[in-house]
């Protein structure tokens, strides 16, 4: 799961401004693809003169602060690609209304997260290409647990 929280001031988003960039967010998401339903976006309204940078009032500041569970962006040339691809849809929600933002992404572990009681299924695995496909969780099988493309076969080492 991503689950991206924005801290904005109040008034900065409309009803559809939230659908626009949750959903413009999660098909970025779903490119990967990790199922939909793991993408939640809470959006937080900041009060006039609850937000200071550098020690001074900031009404026009917005934070997105991202929690990945579902995926870890790993190296650094992944990591800059995907910070570079969440700043390209951004943008429109923020700097072209003359917002200054912040984008913080933290990555907890894989195993420390659950959906609706189930663990969610390894990468690639069986389980998570139904999951992707049905758009929800349900138990799965240790079977479900292999990948997609499982090999076996001598000398095969490196899965």
């Amino acid at each position: 799961m991503p689950l991206w929280k924005v801290y904005h001031p109040v008034g900065a988003f409309t009803g559809e401004d939230k659908k626009t960039l949750a959903t413009r967010v999660t098909e970025l998401y779903a490119r990967i693809p990790i199922p939909k339903f793991y993408v939640v976006f809470i959006f937080e309204e900041m009060a006039q003169d609850s937000c200071f940078v550098g020690g001074e009032p900031h009404n026009k500041f917005v934070r997105f602060r991202i929690d990945q569970m579902a995926r870890t962006t790993p190296g650094p040339v992944i990591r800059e690609w995907w910070m570079r691809t969440l700043d390209e849809a951004i943008p429109p929600f923020v700097k072209e209304r003359g917002y200054d933002w912040e984008i913080t992404i933290g990555e907890t572990p894989f195993n420390l997260w659950s959906l609706h009681g189930e663990l969610p299924p390894p990468f690639e695995s069986v389980a998570e290409k139904r999951w992707v496909k049905e758009n929800k969780a349900s138990p799965y099988t240790t079977t479900e647990k292999l990948p997609v493309n499982l090999v076996l076969a001598p000398g095969i080492t490196d899965r």
